[in-house]
């Protein structure tokens, strides 16, 4: 009996070393990812998430100078301004008609791509130079386009048709909606080809085999292997579709025709007056917003594309 315990007593020892021995591997290497991981997190805390706390903050509190805490007053403030009302929906429209648009039309365009089409790759080449065309040579060639004595309206005037101010019309959205496609096809339709070019072609050539239409290809195969894909060109649309900001502001300033009004002029107005409470009520309803959205987009992805995971 005793020399059996004798035994057993170093089979434990050993047990017990090789579990002190995982337990510091384990501490190490959680060490080491913190060691990799700690300039990123670092950088994400500072930048990203602190000041979206400050952002709380202050639209929470009645001013800078006085921090009382007012609830969801500058919420209720925001909400019922007449400008950001108007900033909404012309932002949820834009947002609305460009992203499908932009999604539609670039996977429209890889597919033709992927055919054997003539002058492939000047066709490829226009598409792209958009990517490599400064901001401000953009802005000159549409107010050269697009101005009431302008190429467009000079065209238009052929086939007797007025002149129409286009970027203070009821047709302005249409102005920035050929602009945002024109700047952005070319991009998204890269990523589509790239994902066109990683589906399996046993499982095409099975269905060219087996009779398969083109249609049935398309929804049945491509559409499911592509949908991660969609859903991240559909997230880079939503994110471009609010720097529209930027040529809109370059093209007719701080204030300009009510249908250009979007979300960023608001909040940009908001900064210039020194109006940080509405300025942050405003940005923290835009990033709950852009969280919900997304977060759908998520789900309807994880839905439709679950059976080719893996």
């Amino acid at each position: 009996m005793e020399h059996a315990t004798k035994k057993t007593r170093p089979a434990h020892g050993a047990a017990a070393r090789r579990v002190l021995r995982r337990s510091n591997e384990a501490v190490g290497n959680a060490l080491r990812a913190m060691a990799f991981l700690g300039p990123s997190l670092a950088g994400v805390l500072l930048f990203f998430i602190l000041p979206f706390g400050v952002v709380i903050y202050y639209s929470l509190i009645r001013g800078p100078m006085d921090s009382s805490f007012v609830g969801l007053t500058n919420y209720e403030n925001v909400i019922e301004n007449g400008a950001f009302q108007i900033a909404v929906k012309n932002t949820v429209i834009f947002t609305a008609v460009a992203v499908p648009l932009a999604v539609i039309l670039s996977l429209v365009l890889a597919l033709m791509l992927e055919c054997r089409i003539p002058l492939k790759s000047q066709f490829r080449t226009f598409f792209l130079s958009p990517l490599v065309v400064p901001i401000a040579s953009i802005i000159l060639v549409w107010q050269v386009l697009f101005h009431a004595n302008g190429v467009v309206n000079e065209f238009l005037s052929v086939f007797g048709v007025d002149k129409i101010d286009w970027l203070k019309s009821d047709l302005c959205k249409l102005v920035i909606v050929i602009l945002f496609l024109w700047k952005n096809l070319g991009y998204f339709m890269i990523l589509f080809m790239a994902a066109l070019n990683n589906i399996p072609r046993t499982l095409l050539e099975v269905a060219d085999v087996e009779g398969a239409s083109a249609a049935h290809k398309f929804f049945k195969i491509k559409l499911r292997y592509l949908s991660p894909t969609v859903l991240f060109v559909t997230i880079l649309s939503i994110i471009n579709s609010f720097k529209v900001f930027r040529e809109i502001y370059l093209l007719t300033g701080n204030y300009p025709y009510t249908g250009l009004y979007l979300m960023q002029h608001f909040m940009n107005n908001m900064f210039r007056e020194l109006d940080y409470q509405r300025l942050s009520a405003a940005a923290v309803l835009l990033a709950l917003a852009m969280i919900v959205l997304i977060a759908i987009l998520f789900a309807v992805e994880n839905w439709f594309g679950k059976d080719v995971e893996g």
